[in-house]
């Protein structure tokens, strides 16, 4: 498979959308547990500051089949950036996630971050892996931590120093 990694574009809503609710409708690897529409996907972009990136990768059919993010938090200190990702449902293997993170990661240095946070459901086995294969290490547990339907999941705070 080839990917090819570039910047969100108004045009990837659709996809970004389809992609999340696709996630959420299997549930156990994300913390959205209601679906969304297009319009609330594309206001989670339009709340960006000039120190967020949203990339995506595409495949060589025009097929997003990945996208992610990174900006500053409400809970983090302004030299942190807090990051999510996302991955099409049975597109594994083929680097997606690290060429993703490559681009990201960049991004962030050049915004001049220090450390990027990923908060994972500690019963999310692949986004832990996943953070972990990328060098991102345990910093803050939160066992405790409940999803918006009251379930009890915990939460673990992975770090990447830039």
């Amino acid at each position: 498979m080839n990917i090819t990694i570039r910047a969100f574009q108004d045009t990837d809503v659709p996809q970004m959308t389809e992609l999340l609710n696709e996630i959420i409708e299997v549930g156990g690897t994300t913390a959205y547990l209601t679906q969304l529409s297009e319009d609330e996907l594309a206001s989670w972009v339009a709340r960006g500051t000039e120190r967020a990136a949203w990339n995506v990768a595409i495949d060589e059919t025009d097929r997003l089949v990945g996208f992610q993010w990174a900006e500053p938090h409400e809970l983090l200190p302004p030299e942190a950036a807090s990051i999510a990702s996302f991955v099409r449902i049975g597109v594994v293997g083929a680097g997606i996630g690290s060429k993703l993170f490559e681009a990201t990661s960049a991004q962030m240095r050049a915004f001049g971050f220090e450390w990027i946070n990923a908060s994972i459901r500690s019963d999310n086995d692949s986004g832990l892996r996943y953070y972990s294969k990328m060098g991102f290490k345990d910093w803050q547990i939160d066992p405790d931590a409940k999803l918006s339907d009251g379930r009890v999941t915990g939460k673990t705070h992975k770090r990447f120093d830039l």
